[in-house]
């Protein structure tokens, strides 16, 4: 089981009544996206780069990643190959820890949204010198994109995957880590959360998108499962079309434990960045769909991916190997 450091559990009111009392500053109803960027015709957008034109893409080798720093100006999508996981892991706590720079200096907080899986060990690296010595994690507010309804010292749970492999090693304040209320069912715990966001974009810690209303994280941890799943939103479900919710619940995952709670799309594409990270040969099905050279139609949810600001895949060979075009691998 083992002892965790106690998270900030977002543990406010979860009836209407009492949400309203709580913070009559920001109104329970929720935003309704503007037209064009609703989600059902799931379209990629315009903005974006045709993901079939692999050259438009920073397809860099374990040589050049050293030269990698993350700009908006360099494009809002981008696909980068690693050699090995080492490589992928250092290139992926370098980018982190720069954008972390970033934004503690325009705005004096990073927000940091992770996810479960495979990712959580691919941040190792900011564990180890120089970053656990240089990065401001005093700064930083830790948040999930998703979470399963369990204790939070369950094997399911990504707080204890996220806690055992990386926030047991970098000194956040355990009151920057907003986990789930895991007292509450799967309907309570996803307005408890919803609750505790709209606290801290009145407080201003969490920033708000003026494109859609909706809260907008700095940085997005994203991995994908081998159907193409991203969060807990998962091909065919209707919560893919969830446009007002900025947190939802599912009680019918396809993959278990079947309760949980998810940011919705809107919420994750609000984001300024996102890194998605994506390995294995049994995940290569997934990348072909998503970034192959037939982009007419969107069947995965991670092809609905799209932030407002940019995108970058951290991939390897593997994960790559049925994309068309090689030239870059």
């Amino acid at each position: 089981m083992g002892s965790f450091a106690i998270p900030t559990l977002c543990s406010f009111p979860s009836r209407l009544s009492s949400v309203r009392r709580f913070s009559p500053a920001i109104p329970f109803s929720r935003p309704l996206l503007p037209a064009k960027t609703l989600l059902a015709p799931f379209k990629p957008k315009p903005s974006f780069l045709i993901a079939s034109d692999l050259k438009s893409f920073d397809c860099k080798s374990k040589s050049s990643m050293a030269e990698m720093a993350p700009s908006a100006a360099d494009g809002k999508k981008k696909l980068l190959v690693f050699e090995s996981k080492d490589d992928l892991a250092a290139s992926l706590a370098k980018y982190t820890a720069e954008l972390s720079e970033k934004f503690v200096k325009d705005r004096g907080a990073f927000t940091v949204v992770l996810s479960g899986g495979s990712l959580i060990d691919y941040l190792r690296k900011l564990t180890e010198a120089p970053y656990i010595g240089s990065v401001e994690w005093a700064k930083w507010h830790v948040f999930w994109v998703d979470e399963r309804v369990v204790p939070k010292d369950h094997a399911d749970s990504n707080y204890k995957l996220a806690y055992d492999g990386f926030l047991s090693k970098v000194p956040i304040p355990p009151g920057n880590v907003y986990a789930i209320n895991d007292a509450l069912p799967a309907e309570g715990a996803a307005d408890d959360m919803e609750t505790c966001l709209r606290q801290l974009v009145k407080s201003k810690v969490v920033d708000i998108s003026a494109a859609t209303g909706f809260p907008k994280f700095d940085l997005m941890l994203l991995g994908m499962g081998p159907d193409g799943h991203v969060a807990s939103l998962f091909p065919g479900h209707p919560l893919l079309n969830e446009n007002q919710r900025w947190v939802t619940f599912i009680k019918d995952s396809p993959k278990p434990p079947p309760e949980r709670i998810t940011f919705t799309f809107p919420v994750i594409n609000s984001s300024e960045y996102i890194a998605l990270v994506v390995t294995g040969a049994g995940k290569a099905g997934a990348v072909r769909v998503a970034l192959g050279s037939d982009q007419s139609s969107v069947s995965l949810p991670v092809q609905m991916v799209a932030p407002e600001g940019v995108l970058t895949w951290f991939t390897n060979k593997a994960a790559t190997s049925q994309l068309e075009d090689q030239a870059c691998l």
